[in-house]
C-alpha cells in the first residue's frame, strides 16, 4: 500500500476494526518515510451485478440510488433510516448469491414492494405508483384492493393479529364456548 502523500510503498498499520457491519476492515496507517497517517479499507470484492432496464439498457447495480428510491417512498411514515439500509442489505445479499449476475430492474422492484408490504402500507402503495407507473387514480385502487385482499388472505387461519390485539377465529371462540359448557 503506498502512501497517498509521498507515494513511499512501506507504512505500519496501527489500528484495525470491523467496519459497515462486518462488511469491511477499516485500518489507520502510517508512512515509514513522511510520518503522515492514512486510512485505508479493505472489503470483499462482488461480481458486479448488472441490471437490465425496462428499455433494455444495461447497468450496474448501484445500492445508493435503490436507497434513494425508498427513502423518497418512505417520507414521513415513521421507518427508520436503519430499517432501510437493511432492507436494502437484505436485497443486494439476495442478489449477490444469485449466479446469474444479470436482474431485471422489475425483480429488483418487486423483492422491494414485497418487504415493503409489511414495514408500511403508505410506503409500498408510494414505491408502487412510481415503479409501476400509475398513470391513474384507477392504478391506486387497483394496488389498496390488492393491498385488502393480501392482508384478508394473510388474517385466514386460526388467528387474526390486529395491531396488539390478538382475535380468535368464530370456529374457534364457537369451540371454546362448547368447552367451558361441557361438565367434566
Amino acid at each position: 500500500m503506498r502512501c497517498p502523500f509521498c507515494h513511499f510503498p512501506d507504512n505500519r498499520v496501527l489500528e484495525s476494526r470491523s467496519a459497515e457491519a462486518g462488511q469491511s476492515i477499516r485500518r489507520r496507517r502510517e508512512c515509514l518515510r513522511c510520518k503522515r497517517r492514512f486510512t485505508t479499507y479493505e472489503q470483499i470484492e462482488f461480481v458486479p451485478i448488472t441490471v437490465i432496464k425496462r428499455d433494455g439498457r444495461k447497468e450496474s447495480f448501484d445500492r445508493s440510488k435503490l436507497l434513494r428510491g425508498i427513502v423518497r417512498a418512505c417520507q414521513k411514515t415513521g421507518l427508520a433510516q436503519i430499517q432501510l439500509e437493511a432492507l436494502v442489505d437484505e436485497v443486494e445479499s439476495e442478489l449477490q448469491q444469485r449466479e446469474v449476475r444479470e436482474v431485471t430492474s422489475s425483480e429488483i422492484g418487486e423483492m422491494i414492494l414485497q418487504r415493503l408490504q409489511s414495514l408500511s402500507e403508505v410506503a409500498y402503495v408510494r414505491f408502487a405508483s412510481v415503479y409501476r407507473q400509475f398513470q391513474s387514480i384507477k392504478d391506486f385502487v387497483d394496488t389498496l384492493n390488492q393491498l385488502s385482499t393480501s392482508r384478508a388472505t394473510a388474517s385466514v387461519g386460526n388467528t387474526t393479529v390486529t395491531g396488539e390485539r390478538q382475535h380468535l377465529s368464530e370456529t374457534e371462540e364457537l369451540e371454546t364456548a362448547a368447552s367451558l359448557a361441557t361438565p367434566l
